[in-house]
Protein backbone atom coordinates (compact mmCIF):
# COMPACT_ATOMS: atom_id res chain seq x y z
CA UNK A 1 0.00 0.00 0.00
CA UNK A 2 0.98 3.63 -0.43
CA UNK A 3 1.52 5.47 2.84
CA UNK A 4 1.68 9.20 3.54
CA UNK A 5 3.56 9.58 6.80
CA UNK A 6 2.02 13.01 7.52
CA UNK A 7 -1.00 11.10 8.87
CA UNK A 8 1.13 9.29 11.44
CA UNK A 9 0.53 11.59 14.40
CA UNK A 10 -3.23 11.61 13.89
CA UNK A 11 -3.35 7.83 14.34
CA UNK A 12 -2.30 8.08 17.95
CA UNK A 13 -3.62 11.46 19.07
CA UNK A 14 -0.26 13.21 19.06
CA UNK A 15 -1.25 16.85 19.32
CA UNK A 16 1.77 18.46 20.96
CA UNK A 17 5.23 17.25 21.91
CA UNK A 18 7.85 18.41 24.54
CA UNK A 19 10.44 18.37 27.49
CA UNK A 20 10.58 16.75 31.10
CA UNK A 21 12.66 15.14 34.19
CA UNK A 22 12.90 12.20 36.67
CA UNK A 23 9.52 10.98 37.93
CA UNK A 24 8.70 11.53 41.60
CA UNK A 25 5.85 12.42 43.89
CA UNK A 26 5.56 16.18 43.54
CA UNK A 27 3.91 19.01 45.39
CA UNK A 28 2.30 21.63 43.13
CA UNK A 29 3.84 24.43 45.15
CA UNK A 30 6.48 26.44 43.33
CA UNK A 31 5.96 24.74 39.97
CA UNK A 32 5.76 26.55 36.64
CA UNK A 33 2.27 28.02 36.14
CA UNK A 34 2.64 29.16 32.53
CA UNK A 35 1.89 27.10 29.41
CA UNK A 36 3.91 24.02 28.52
CA UNK A 37 3.82 21.65 25.55
CA UNK A 38 5.05 18.16 24.66
CA UNK A 39 6.96 18.77 21.45
CA UNK A 40 9.08 15.61 21.58
CA UNK A 41 6.31 13.05 21.80
CA UNK A 42 5.86 10.17 24.19
CA UNK A 43 7.46 6.76 24.45
CA UNK A 44 7.23 3.58 26.47
CA UNK A 45 9.83 0.92 26.97
CA UNK A 46 11.42 -1.96 28.85
CA UNK A 47 8.06 -3.74 29.31
CA UNK A 48 7.81 -6.51 31.88
CA UNK A 49 4.83 -8.64 32.90
CA UNK A 50 3.62 -6.10 35.47
CA UNK A 51 5.28 -2.82 34.58
CA UNK A 52 6.54 -0.51 31.83
CA UNK A 53 8.53 2.70 31.50
CA UNK A 54 6.63 5.79 30.29
CA UNK A 55 8.54 8.80 28.93
CA UNK A 56 7.97 12.31 27.67
CA UNK A 57 9.62 15.74 27.66
CA UNK A 58 8.10 19.08 28.60
CA UNK A 59 8.84 22.31 26.74
CA UNK A 60 8.19 25.53 28.64
CA UNK A 61 10.33 28.32 27.18
CA UNK A 62 11.43 30.84 29.76
CA UNK A 63 10.25 28.75 32.70
CA UNK A 64 12.43 29.23 35.76
CA UNK A 65 10.71 26.56 37.84
CA UNK A 66 10.13 22.86 37.32
CA UNK A 67 6.99 21.84 35.45
CA UNK A 68 4.37 19.64 37.04
CA UNK A 69 3.13 16.66 35.02
CA UNK A 70 0.20 14.29 35.55
CA UNK A 71 0.27 10.83 33.96
CA UNK A 72 -2.60 8.38 33.51
CA UNK A 73 -2.73 4.77 32.34
CA UNK A 74 -6.01 3.33 31.04
CA UNK A 75 -7.31 0.20 29.37
CA UNK A 76 -9.13 2.19 26.69
CA UNK A 77 -8.15 4.96 24.28
CA UNK A 78 -10.87 7.25 25.64
CA UNK A 79 -9.39 6.99 29.19
CA UNK A 80 -12.74 6.02 30.70
CA UNK A 81 -11.12 3.24 32.71
CA UNK A 82 -7.98 4.65 34.34
CA UNK A 83 -6.04 2.01 36.27
CA UNK A 84 -2.92 3.95 37.29
CA UNK A 85 -2.06 7.62 37.66
CA UNK A 86 0.45 9.84 39.34
CA UNK A 87 2.52 13.01 39.26
CA UNK A 88 6.04 13.82 38.16
CA UNK A 89 8.18 16.90 37.67
CA UNK A 90 10.19 18.03 34.68
CA UNK A 91 13.33 19.90 35.62
CA UNK A 92 16.61 21.06 34.15
CA UNK A 93 18.69 18.40 35.90
CA UNK A 94 17.32 15.83 33.44
CA UNK A 95 16.79 18.20 30.53
CA UNK A 96 13.07 18.41 31.40
CA UNK A 97 12.50 14.76 30.51
CA UNK A 98 10.09 12.65 32.57
CA UNK A 99 10.47 8.91 33.08
CA UNK A 100 7.95 6.90 35.09
CA UNK A 101 8.21 3.20 35.97
CA UNK A 102 4.55 2.20 36.23
CA UNK A 103 4.03 -0.98 38.30
CA UNK A 104 1.07 -3.16 39.19
CA UNK A 105 -0.13 -3.76 35.62
CA UNK A 106 -1.66 -6.95 34.21
CA UNK A 107 0.37 -9.17 31.86
CA UNK A 108 -0.24 -9.40 28.10
CA UNK A 109 -2.42 -6.29 28.19
CA UNK A 110 -2.66 -3.27 25.91
CA UNK A 111 -2.68 0.03 27.79
CA UNK A 112 -3.09 3.64 26.77
CA UNK A 113 -1.24 6.41 28.57
CA UNK A 114 -1.15 10.17 28.56
CA UNK A 115 0.76 13.09 30.02
CA UNK A 116 -0.70 16.48 30.94
CA UNK A 117 0.75 19.56 32.54
CA UNK A 118 -0.47 20.37 36.05
CA UNK A 119 -0.93 23.90 37.38
CA UNK A 120 -1.87 24.35 41.03
CA UNK A 121 -2.25 20.60 41.25
CA UNK A 122 -4.82 20.34 38.45
CA UNK A 123 -4.31 18.93 34.93
CA UNK A 124 -4.38 21.57 32.22
CA UNK A 125 -3.75 21.92 28.52
CA UNK A 126 -3.92 19.35 25.76
CA UNK A 127 -2.75 15.84 26.72
CA UNK A 128 -0.35 13.77 24.68
CA UNK A 129 -1.07 10.05 24.40
CA UNK A 130 0.52 6.75 23.51
CA UNK A 131 -0.10 3.02 23.53
CA UNK A 132 1.93 0.29 25.18
CA UNK A 133 1.75 -3.39 26.13
CA UNK A 134 2.99 -5.60 28.95
CA UNK A 135 4.69 -8.96 28.43
CA UNK A 136 2.83 -12.28 28.71
CA UNK A 137 3.17 -14.92 31.43
CA UNK A 138 3.04 -18.68 30.98
CA UNK A 139 1.68 -20.39 27.84
CA UNK A 140 1.94 -17.93 24.95
CA UNK A 141 0.96 -18.55 21.34
CA UNK A 142 3.34 -16.10 19.71
CA UNK A 143 5.22 -12.81 19.94
CA UNK A 144 5.63 -10.21 17.19
CA UNK A 145 8.67 -7.93 17.27
CA UNK A 146 9.68 -5.12 14.91
CA UNK A 147 13.46 -4.70 14.73
CA UNK A 148 15.26 -1.54 13.59
CA UNK A 149 18.73 -0.01 13.52
CA UNK A 150 20.77 2.90 12.18
CA UNK A 151 18.79 6.09 11.57
CA UNK A 152 20.94 8.86 10.06
CA UNK A 153 18.86 12.04 10.21
CA UNK A 154 20.15 13.92 7.12
CA UNK A 155 20.22 10.79 4.94
CA UNK A 156 16.48 10.53 4.46
CA UNK A 157 12.97 10.30 5.87
CA UNK A 158 12.33 7.83 8.66
CA UNK A 159 9.73 5.91 6.65
CA UNK A 160 10.58 2.59 8.33
CA UNK A 161 9.46 4.05 11.67
CA UNK A 162 6.26 5.28 10.09
CA UNK A 163 5.58 1.83 8.65
CA UNK A 164 6.06 0.26 12.09
CA UNK A 165 3.57 2.74 13.56
CA UNK A 166 0.96 1.42 11.09
CA UNK A 167 1.46 -2.30 11.79
CA UNK A 168 -1.78 -4.05 12.80
CA UNK A 169 0.16 -5.82 15.55
CA UNK A 170 3.53 -5.27 17.18
CA UNK A 171 4.21 -6.41 20.73
CA UNK A 172 7.49 -4.51 21.05
CA UNK A 173 9.97 -2.58 18.92
CA UNK A 174 13.62 -3.59 19.29
CA UNK A 175 16.18 -0.91 18.45
CA UNK A 176 19.65 -2.41 18.10
CA UNK A 177 21.60 0.82 18.10
CA UNK A 178 22.67 3.92 16.19
CA UNK A 179 19.44 5.62 17.24
CA UNK A 180 21.31 8.91 16.71
CA UNK A 181 24.55 9.80 14.94
CA UNK A 182 27.19 12.15 16.26
CA UNK A 183 28.34 13.79 13.01
CA UNK A 184 28.00 17.45 12.04
CA UNK A 185 26.58 19.33 9.05
CA UNK A 186 29.73 20.06 7.03
CA UNK A 187 29.53 19.25 3.34
CA UNK A 188 31.77 16.19 3.75
CA UNK A 189 30.14 14.90 6.95
CA UNK A 190 28.44 11.52 6.85
CA UNK A 191 25.02 11.72 5.25
CA UNK A 192 25.33 15.29 4.01
CA UNK A 193 25.57 14.20 0.36
CA UNK A 194 21.96 12.98 0.48
CA UNK A 195 19.33 14.97 -1.47
CA UNK A 196 17.35 15.30 1.78
CA UNK A 197 20.22 16.75 3.83
CA UNK A 198 19.41 20.41 3.10
CA UNK A 199 16.05 20.08 4.83
CA UNK A 200 17.30 17.71 7.55
CA UNK A 201 20.45 19.43 8.82
CA UNK A 202 21.86 17.93 12.03
CA UNK A 203 21.35 20.02 15.18
CA UNK A 204 23.71 21.22 16.47
CA UNK A 205 25.39 21.62 13.05
CA UNK A 206 28.68 20.18 14.31
CA UNK A 207 29.98 16.95 15.75
CA UNK A 208 28.45 16.50 19.19
CA UNK A 209 30.80 16.30 22.18
CA UNK A 210 29.22 17.79 25.30
CA UNK A 211 26.15 16.88 27.34
CA UNK A 212 24.31 19.87 25.84
CA UNK A 213 25.25 18.65 22.34
CA UNK A 214 24.00 15.10 22.89
CA UNK A 215 20.78 16.41 24.41
CA UNK A 216 20.15 18.65 21.39
CA UNK A 217 20.73 15.79 18.97
CA UNK A 218 18.32 13.50 20.83
CA UNK A 219 15.81 16.35 20.93
CA UNK A 220 16.05 16.84 17.18
CA UNK A 221 15.45 13.16 16.47
CA UNK A 222 12.37 13.13 18.67
CA UNK A 223 10.79 15.97 16.71
CA UNK A 224 10.54 13.65 13.70
CA UNK A 225 6.85 12.72 13.24
CA UNK A 226 7.55 9.19 11.99
CA UNK A 227 9.75 8.42 14.98
CA UNK A 228 7.17 9.92 17.33
CA UNK A 229 4.44 7.75 15.84
CA UNK A 230 6.50 4.57 16.21
CA UNK A 231 7.30 5.39 19.83
CA UNK A 232 3.62 6.03 20.53
CA UNK A 233 2.58 2.73 18.91
CA UNK A 234 4.27 0.15 21.17
CA UNK A 235 6.91 -0.28 23.88
CA UNK A 236 10.53 -0.10 22.75
CA UNK A 237 13.42 -2.24 23.97
CA UNK A 238 16.63 -0.41 23.12
CA UNK A 239 20.38 -0.67 23.32
CA UNK A 240 23.07 1.63 22.00
CA UNK A 241 25.71 0.74 19.43
CA UNK A 242 28.60 3.09 18.66
CA UNK A 243 27.13 6.31 17.25
CA UNK A 244 25.23 7.10 20.43
CA UNK A 245 28.75 7.93 21.67
CA UNK A 246 31.12 7.99 18.66
CA UNK A 247 31.92 5.83 15.63
CA UNK A 248 33.57 2.46 16.36
CA UNK A 249 33.61 3.04 20.10
CA UNK A 250 35.29 0.63 22.50
CA UNK A 251 35.99 0.65 26.23
CA UNK A 252 38.87 3.11 25.97
CA UNK A 253 37.93 5.37 23.07
CA UNK A 254 36.51 5.50 19.56
CA UNK A 255 37.72 5.83 16.01
CA UNK A 256 35.85 9.12 15.83
CA UNK A 257 37.34 10.53 19.03
CA UNK A 258 40.68 12.31 19.08
CA UNK A 259 41.70 12.77 22.71
CA UNK A 260 43.43 15.92 23.88
CA UNK A 261 42.84 19.64 24.04
CA UNK A 262 44.66 20.85 20.92
CA UNK A 263 43.04 22.26 17.77
CA UNK A 264 41.89 18.78 16.72
CA UNK A 265 41.41 17.40 20.21
CA UNK A 266 37.98 16.33 21.39
CA UNK A 267 38.68 16.14 25.08
CA UNK A 268 38.65 13.23 27.49
CA UNK A 269 36.91 10.05 26.28
CA UNK A 270 35.46 9.18 29.70
CA UNK A 271 33.91 12.64 29.94
CA UNK A 272 32.39 12.41 26.47
CA UNK A 273 31.09 8.89 27.10
CA UNK A 274 29.51 9.93 30.40
CA UNK A 275 27.77 12.86 28.70
CA UNK A 276 26.46 10.63 25.90
CA UNK A 277 25.13 8.02 28.34
CA UNK A 278 23.50 10.61 30.59
CA UNK A 279 21.65 12.07 27.60
CA UNK A 280 20.72 8.57 26.44
CA UNK A 281 19.16 7.60 29.77
CA UNK A 282 17.35 10.94 29.93
CA UNK A 283 15.91 10.76 26.42
CA UNK A 284 15.22 7.04 25.92
CA UNK A 285 12.47 4.83 27.44
CA UNK A 286 15.00 2.55 29.12
CA UNK A 287 14.86 1.52 32.77
CA UNK A 288 17.53 3.14 34.92
CA UNK A 289 20.34 0.86 36.08
CA UNK A 290 20.32 -0.36 39.69
CA UNK A 291 21.92 1.94 42.26
CA UNK A 292 25.68 1.51 42.24
CA UNK A 293 25.73 -0.25 38.84
CA UNK A 294 27.65 1.14 35.90
CA UNK A 295 25.39 2.85 33.34
CA UNK A 296 27.32 1.00 30.61
CA UNK A 297 26.01 -2.35 31.91
CA UNK A 298 22.77 -2.27 29.93
CA UNK A 299 22.32 -6.02 29.39
CA UNK A 300 18.92 -7.27 30.52
CA UNK A 301 16.28 -9.95 29.90
CA UNK A 302 12.68 -9.81 28.68
CA UNK A 303 10.40 -12.85 28.97
CA UNK A 304 7.67 -13.34 26.36
CA UNK A 305 5.83 -16.12 28.19
CA UNK A 306 7.04 -19.55 27.15
CA UNK A 307 7.64 -18.60 23.53
CA UNK A 308 10.82 -16.49 23.79
CA UNK A 309 13.46 -15.15 26.14
CA UNK A 310 14.98 -11.96 24.76
CA UNK A 311 18.45 -11.11 26.05
CA UNK A 312 19.68 -7.65 25.16
CA UNK A 313 23.47 -7.51 25.16
CA UNK A 314 25.98 -4.67 25.41
CA UNK A 315 29.10 -5.01 23.26
CA UNK A 316 30.55 -1.51 23.09
CA UNK A 317 31.40 0.20 26.34
CA UNK A 318 31.81 -2.34 29.15
CA UNK A 319 34.49 -4.74 27.89
CA UNK A 320 35.27 -4.35 24.17
CA UNK A 321 39.00 -4.07 23.55
CA UNK A 322 40.39 -1.91 20.76
CA UNK A 323 39.44 -3.16 17.31
CA UNK A 324 42.26 -4.52 15.16
CA UNK A 325 43.21 -2.45 12.12
CA UNK A 326 44.31 -3.80 8.74
CA UNK A 327 46.96 -1.13 8.30
CA UNK A 328 48.32 -1.44 11.82
CA UNK A 329 47.95 -5.16 12.45
CA UNK A 330 48.12 -6.92 9.07
CA UNK A 331 51.28 -5.38 7.60
CA UNK A 332 54.53 -7.21 8.29
CA UNK A 333 57.98 -5.67 8.74
CA UNK A 334 58.60 -5.80 5.00
CA UNK A 335 55.31 -4.07 4.26
CA UNK A 336 53.70 -7.26 2.97
CA UNK A 337 50.70 -8.81 4.73
CA UNK A 338 51.69 -11.05 7.64
CA UNK A 339 48.54 -13.13 7.87
CA UNK A 340 49.88 -15.49 10.51
CA UNK A 341 50.74 -12.66 12.91
CA UNK A 342 47.40 -11.01 12.18
CA UNK A 343 45.49 -14.19 12.96
CA UNK A 344 47.39 -14.59 16.22
CA UNK A 345 46.27 -11.12 17.30
CA UNK A 346 42.75 -11.76 16.05
CA UNK A 347 42.38 -15.03 17.96
CA UNK A 348 43.93 -13.78 21.20
CA UNK A 349 41.45 -14.84 23.93
CA UNK A 350 42.04 -11.55 25.75
CA UNK A 351 40.71 -9.67 22.71
CA UNK A 352 37.24 -9.18 24.13
CA UNK A 353 33.83 -8.11 22.88
CA UNK A 354 31.56 -8.95 25.79
CA UNK A 355 33.49 -9.63 28.99
CA UNK A 356 33.30 -12.34 31.64
CA UNK A 357 30.51 -10.79 33.73
CA UNK A 358 28.13 -10.51 30.81
CA UNK A 359 29.05 -13.98 29.53
CA UNK A 360 28.22 -15.47 32.93
CA UNK A 361 24.90 -13.61 32.93
CA UNK A 362 24.15 -14.89 29.40
CA UNK A 363 24.94 -18.48 30.38
CA UNK A 364 22.60 -18.27 33.40
CA UNK A 365 19.78 -16.79 31.34
CA UNK A 366 20.17 -19.34 28.54
CA UNK A 367 20.18 -22.20 31.04
CA UNK A 368 17.09 -20.92 32.86
CA UNK A 369 15.22 -20.30 29.61
CA UNK A 370 15.87 -23.76 28.19
CA UNK A 371 15.10 -25.53 31.47
CA UNK A 372 11.91 -23.48 31.72
CA UNK A 373 10.70 -24.93 28.42
CA UNK A 374 10.90 -21.66 26.48
CA UNK A 375 10.78 -22.18 22.72
CA UNK A 376 13.40 -19.62 21.59
CA UNK A 377 16.39 -17.83 23.05
CA UNK A 378 16.76 -14.51 21.21
CA UNK A 379 19.89 -12.38 21.37
CA UNK A 380 19.40 -8.65 20.86
CA UNK A 381 22.87 -7.74 19.65
CA UNK A 382 24.46 -4.77 17.93
CA UNK A 383 26.73 -6.21 15.21
CA UNK A 384 26.71 -9.11 12.73
CA UNK A 385 27.81 -12.42 14.27
CA UNK A 386 28.18 -14.56 11.11
CA UNK A 387 31.51 -15.19 9.45
CA UNK A 388 31.53 -12.74 6.55
CA UNK A 389 34.55 -12.34 4.30
CA UNK A 390 34.73 -9.41 1.87
CA UNK A 391 33.15 -10.26 -1.48
CA UNK A 392 35.17 -10.67 -4.67
CA UNK A 393 33.22 -8.53 -7.12
CA UNK A 394 35.69 -9.23 -9.91
CA UNK A 395 34.97 -12.95 -9.66
CA UNK A 396 31.22 -12.35 -9.57
CA UNK A 397 31.05 -9.77 -12.36
CA UNK A 398 33.90 -10.89 -14.58
CA UNK A 399 37.09 -8.86 -15.25
CA UNK A 400 35.68 -6.68 -18.03
CA UNK A 401 32.52 -5.55 -16.24
CA UNK A 402 34.44 -5.11 -13.00
CA UNK A 403 37.06 -2.91 -14.64
CA UNK A 404 34.40 -0.79 -16.32
CA UNK A 405 32.66 -0.30 -12.97
CA UNK A 406 35.88 0.83 -11.26
CA UNK A 407 36.46 3.57 -13.84
CA UNK A 408 33.08 5.13 -12.95
CA UNK A 409 33.59 5.14 -9.19
CA UNK A 410 35.07 7.94 -7.08
CA UNK A 411 38.67 7.19 -6.20
CA UNK A 412 37.97 6.53 -2.51
CA UNK A 413 35.22 4.03 -3.36
CA UNK A 414 37.32 2.25 -6.01
CA UNK A 415 40.17 1.99 -3.53
CA UNK A 416 37.88 0.49 -0.89
CA UNK A 417 36.51 -2.06 -3.39
CA UNK A 418 40.02 -3.13 -4.36
CA UNK A 419 41.04 -3.39 -0.72
CA UNK A 420 38.04 -5.64 -0.12
CA UNK A 421 39.16 -7.93 -2.94
CA UNK A 422 42.64 -8.10 -1.45
CA UNK A 423 41.28 -8.99 1.98
CA UNK A 424 39.02 -11.63 0.44
CA UNK A 425 42.04 -13.24 -1.24
CA UNK A 426 43.85 -13.33 2.12
CA UNK A 427 40.83 -15.02 3.72
CA UNK A 428 40.62 -12.57 6.61
CA UNK A 429 37.42 -11.05 8.02
CA UNK A 430 35.84 -8.17 6.16
CA UNK A 431 34.70 -6.22 9.24
CA UNK A 432 36.92 -6.09 12.30
CA UNK A 433 34.29 -4.10 14.24
CA UNK A 434 31.79 -6.99 14.03
CA UNK A 435 32.00 -10.38 15.82
CA UNK A 436 34.39 -11.47 13.04
CA UNK A 437 36.92 -9.19 14.71
CA UNK A 438 36.53 -11.05 18.02
CA UNK A 439 36.41 -14.77 17.12
CA UNK A 440 37.49 -16.08 20.53
CA UNK A 441 34.61 -14.24 22.20
CA UNK A 442 32.21 -15.50 19.54
CA UNK A 443 33.36 -19.07 20.17
CA UNK A 444 32.63 -18.61 23.88
CA UNK A 445 29.10 -17.44 23.06
CA UNK A 446 28.62 -20.46 20.80
CA UNK A 447 29.84 -22.71 23.62
CA UNK A 448 27.18 -21.14 25.87
CA UNK A 449 24.53 -21.87 23.25
CA UNK A 450 25.65 -25.47 22.87
CA UNK A 451 26.13 -26.18 26.58
CA UNK A 452 22.65 -24.89 27.33
CA UNK A 453 21.10 -26.74 24.36
CA UNK A 454 19.62 -23.41 23.31
CA UNK A 455 17.59 -22.69 20.21
CA UNK A 456 19.09 -19.28 19.50
CA UNK A 457 18.10 -16.55 17.10
CA UNK A 458 20.64 -13.75 16.91
CA UNK A 459 19.45 -10.29 15.88
CA UNK A 460 22.02 -7.83 14.53
CA UNK A 461 22.08 -4.20 13.45
CA UNK A 462 24.93 -1.85 12.45
CA UNK A 463 25.64 -3.16 8.92
CA UNK A 464 23.01 -1.15 6.96
CA UNK A 465 22.00 -4.36 5.20
CA UNK A 466 19.51 -7.20 5.50
CA UNK A 467 21.00 -10.63 6.34
CA UNK A 468 19.68 -14.16 6.81
CA UNK A 469 22.56 -16.23 8.15
CA UNK A 470 23.24 -19.68 9.53
CA UNK A 471 25.80 -19.65 12.34
CA UNK A 472 28.11 -22.67 12.54
CA UNK A 473 30.61 -23.61 15.22
CA UNK A 474 34.35 -23.35 14.61
CA UNK A 475 34.55 -26.96 13.48
CA UNK A 476 31.87 -26.34 10.88
CA UNK A 477 29.96 -29.42 11.99
CA UNK A 478 27.13 -27.92 14.06
CA UNK A 479 24.60 -25.24 13.12
CA UNK A 480 24.33 -23.42 16.44
CA UNK A 481 21.97 -20.52 15.61
CA UNK A 482 20.17 -18.51 12.98
CA UNK A 483 20.81 -14.80 12.53
CA UNK A 484 18.68 -12.01 11.11
CA UNK A 485 20.51 -8.79 10.38
CA UNK A 486 18.29 -5.75 9.99
CA UNK A 487 19.11 -3.03 7.51
CA UNK A 488 19.18 0.66 8.32
CA UNK A 489 16.31 3.09 8.61
CA UNK A 490 18.25 5.55 6.43
CA UNK A 491 22.02 5.04 6.75
CA UNK A 492 23.74 4.21 3.44
CA UNK A 493 24.71 0.64 2.57
CA UNK A 494 27.30 -0.69 0.15
CA UNK A 495 24.85 -0.66 -2.75
CA UNK A 496 24.42 3.10 -2.30
CA UNK A 497 28.09 3.49 -3.22
CA UNK A 498 28.06 0.76 -5.90
CA UNK A 499 24.75 1.20 -7.75
CA UNK A 500 24.00 -1.72 -10.03
CA UNK A 501 26.88 -3.88 -8.80
CA UNK A 502 25.89 -7.43 -7.72
CA UNK A 503 27.43 -6.98 -4.26
CA UNK A 504 24.69 -8.91 -2.46
CA UNK A 505 25.16 -11.91 -4.77
CA UNK A 506 28.91 -11.64 -4.29
CA UNK A 507 28.53 -11.85 -0.51
CA UNK A 508 26.41 -15.00 -0.79
CA UNK A 509 28.82 -16.58 -3.27
CA UNK A 510 31.80 -15.89 -0.99
CA UNK A 511 30.34 -16.91 2.38
CA UNK A 512 28.92 -20.25 3.50
CA UNK A 513 26.99 -18.78 6.42
CA UNK A 514 25.26 -16.05 4.38
CA UNK A 515 22.06 -17.41 2.86
CA UNK A 516 20.72 -14.02 1.80
CA UNK A 517 21.71 -10.39 2.00
CA UNK A 518 20.47 -7.14 0.50
CA UNK A 519 23.04 -4.37 0.75
CA UNK A 520 20.82 -1.53 -0.47
CA UNK A 521 17.26 -1.80 0.85
CA UNK A 522 16.06 0.31 3.78
CA UNK A 523 13.39 -0.85 6.20
CA UNK A 524 12.90 -3.13 9.20
CA UNK A 525 12.61 -6.75 10.29
CA UNK A 526 9.31 -8.20 11.51
CA UNK A 527 10.01 -11.28 13.62
CA UNK A 528 7.16 -13.60 14.60
CA UNK A 529 8.09 -16.20 17.22
CA UNK A 530 5.93 -19.30 17.62
CA UNK A 531 6.40 -22.75 19.11
CA UNK A 532 8.14 -24.78 16.43
CA UNK A 533 8.96 -21.92 14.05
CA UNK A 534 10.21 -18.36 13.85
CA UNK A 535 9.45 -16.20 10.82
CA UNK A 536 11.57 -13.26 9.80
CA UNK A 537 10.10 -10.87 7.24
CA UNK A 538 12.57 -8.44 5.69
CA UNK A 539 10.34 -5.44 5.00
CA UNK A 540 11.67 -2.75 2.67
CA UNK A 541 10.42 0.78 2.11
CA UNK A 542 10.40 1.95 -1.50
CA UNK A 543 12.21 5.23 -0.78
CA UNK A 544 13.71 7.36 1.96
CA UNK A 545 13.95 10.45 -0.26
CA UNK A 546 10.27 11.38 0.02
CA UNK A 547 7.72 11.07 2.85
CA UNK A 548 5.34 9.04 0.69
CA UNK A 549 6.42 5.44 0.18
CA UNK A 550 5.36 1.84 -0.32
CA UNK A 551 6.36 -1.22 1.70
CA UNK A 552 6.96 -4.76 0.51
CA UNK A 553 8.22 -8.00 1.99
CA UNK A 554 11.60 -8.36 0.34
CA UNK A 555 12.13 -11.91 1.62
CA UNK A 556 10.56 -14.17 4.22
CA UNK A 557 12.57 -16.83 6.07
CA UNK A 558 11.43 -19.51 8.49
CA UNK A 559 13.68 -20.94 11.20
CA UNK A 560 12.91 -24.36 12.66
CA UNK A 561 14.55 -25.47 15.92
CA UNK A 562 16.81 -28.48 16.32
CA UNK A 563 15.65 -31.40 18.43
CA UNK A 564 18.45 -31.11 20.98
CA UNK A 565 19.22 -27.44 20.64
CA UNK A 566 20.59 -25.34 17.83
CA UNK A 567 18.73 -24.71 14.59
CA UNK A 568 17.52 -27.39 12.22
CA UNK A 569 17.04 -25.11 9.22
CA UNK A 570 16.74 -21.56 7.97
CA UNK A 571 14.78 -21.58 4.73
CA UNK A 572 13.08 -19.06 2.49
CA UNK A 573 9.31 -19.27 2.76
Amino acid sequence: MTIDRRRALALFGLGGVGAAGQAMAASPKGLHAGPATFEHGVASGDPLQDRVILWTRVTAPGAKASVGVRWDVATDAAFKTIVKQGRATADAARDHTVKVDVVGLKPATDYFYRFRQTVNGKPTGKPITGRTRTLPVGPTKDAVLAVVSCALYPAGYFNAYDAIARLPRVDAVLHLGDYIYEYGAAADDYGMASPTAKTRLPDPPREILSLADYRRRHAQYKTDPALQAAHARAPWIVVWDDHETADNSWIGGAENHQPGSGPKGEGDWATRKAAALKAYYEWMPIREVAPGALPEAAWRRFQFGDVATLMMTETRLTARTHQLDYGRDLAGKDGKPDVAAFRARLNDPTHRMMGEGQEQWLAREIDASVKGGVAWQVLGNQVVMARVASPDLKATMGPEAYGAMLTKLPDYVAKAVEQGRSLSALDVPGNLDAWDGYPADRARVYDIFKAGKARPIVLAGDSHAFWANELWDDAGTSRVAAEFGVTSVTSPGYSDYLPGAPISAAYVARNKEVKFTDQGAKGFLLLTLEHGRATGELIAVSTILAPTYDTRVLKRFVVTPGDGGGVKALAEA
